[in-house]
């Protein structure tokens, strides 16, 4: 029997915020919505576990936006705390939409941006703001100027507060926390659930409830494949996944900064438009680069970890690991990518026997051996695959000399890919 479905207008959200749901085109919950919602409208504090993907943001936005428009202004009523600069202004962007039919004021405060924003920046902290989005950082350096005040404060929430706290953000969180409004509501949410989050919940929310969709598992609607390749020959089975497959856009990430600039050449060789996403690029080169991927004007982005968590990008159809992550948690958050909602996709993982122990950690992890794709015979006699025991070298074949041959030509060639790949928007 189907769970019963539960509607947005049954949950007692805000007229406006309610038909800023309904203009975006959404009727029902996701599960993690359902739970959540009504909790957070119950001033309850909040400890969220639940994979991407299930729909977490509006999961708090929606209550938080309903709650907000209740308080006078001229103060900061709430603080989301976020890792990134892309789920920061990510989460902006959701508040605007949402929002549309509402008086709701937000801004997003991250590092990277130019000069001038600063001024934007600490006059809305100043003079007060609906909804405060910021990154650890940048929020403490506004905050040791002494303009900002958190003691009026209804609502704190920190979103992925696991990436947080591997990424060092632990003494900043806590400050902030120390000079926030003691009888706030904190929200905290994550897509796992270590000893050292529940400690941080422990500290800063008084007896929450704890909802837990999904813990560390994929989405069940995305298609694993693996290939047991040679590290030199992941190019070239790069290029034989964008020819077989049917492209709608895909996510390539790459556990080296160093690795993106040469893989969107790669990409761009096989008739793919690409653009590179990773923390060397200015803030301005990596919001343009999100949004000619989310209008299609790009198929191909490739990327670092920097994308792995709270991007959303509607339909995209493929994720490929190109170097396995180091831990499982990011390969869960890195395939996460696709099949969101409802939607279906793919993700697939180039292997190299150096990193086999590193993926058998994350099969442990899913309980399960993952399914390991099929490569063109051709291939398998050039010697280009590996069993877990093999080691470098290939059995008895020789190398190719000409891994040309495996990939699709410069656009403009006759090869089929290059007018099939390329966007035509």
């Amino acid at each position: 029997m189907s769970e019963e479905k539960i509607k947005f207008a049954s949950l007692g959200l805000a007229p406006e915020v309610l038909e800023g749901v309904n203009t975006m085109g959404y009727e029902h919950c996701t599960p993690i919505q359902a739970a959540a919602i009504p909790e957070i409208l119950a001033n309850k504090d909040l400890i969220a576990c639940a994979q991407t993907g299930t729909g977490k943001t509006a999961a708090f936005l929606l209550p938080l936006m309903s709650k907000v428009l209740e308080k006078p202004s001229g103060y900061i009523k709430s603080l989301i705390i976020v890792p990134t600069r892309e789920l920061a202004k990510q989460i902006d962007d959701a508040i605007i939409g949402y929002g549309y039919f509402s008086s709701i004021e937000s801004i997003a405060i991250y590092g990277g941006g130019k000069g001038e924003n600063w001024n934007q920046n600490a006059d809305a902290l100043k003079s007060g703001v609906d909804i405060l989005v910021a990154t650890p950082g940048r929020l403490q350096a506004h905050m040791k100027m002494g303009y900002v005040d958190f003691s009026k404060i209804d609502v704190l929430i920190l979103d992925e507060a696991d990436k947080m706290m591997e990424m060092g953000f632990h003494d900043d969180i806590m400050q902030i926390v120390k000079v926030a409004n003691p009888s706030r509501q904190t929200l905290m949410f994550s897509a796992t659930m270590p000893n050292r989050i529940r400690s941080l919940a422990k500290d800063i929310l008084k007896n929450p409830k704890e909802i837990n969709f999904g813990v560390s598992k994929p989405a069940a609607n995305v298609t694993q494949t693996l290939y047991c390749i040679k590290e030199e020959f992941k190019p070239d089975i790069l290029f034989h996944l964008l020819k077989e497959r049917e492209v709608d856009r895909m996510i390539i990430f790459t556990s080296r900064k160093s690795n993106v600039n040469t893989i969107v050449r790669l990409v761009k060789k096989a008739g793919f438009d690409a653009e590179a996403v990773h923390s060397d690029r200015t803030q301005e080169e990596r919001e343009k680069a999100l949004i000619d991927f989310k209008n299609k004007q790009v198929r191909v982005l490739v990327a670092t970890d920097i994308l792995s968590r709270g991007i959303d990008i509607e339909n995209l159809s493929h994720v490929v690991n190109f170097e396995v992550p180091s831990d499982a948690e990011d390969y869960v958050h890195r395939i996460g990518r696709t099949a969101r909602a409802a939607s279906k996709g793919e993700a697939i993982t180039l292997i190299s026997p150096k990193e086999q122990y590193t993926f058998s950690k994350i099969e442990s992890l899913f309980g399960e051996t993952l399914p390991k794709g099929e490569l063109p015979q051709e291939m398998k006699e050039m010697g280009f695959e590996y069993t877990a025991n093999a080691g470098e070298k290939p059995s008895g074949k020789r190398k190719p000399n000409k891994r040309k041959n495996f990939r699709p030509k410069k656009s403009g060639s006759s090869n089929s890919q290059s007018s099939r790949g390329r966007n035509n928007n």
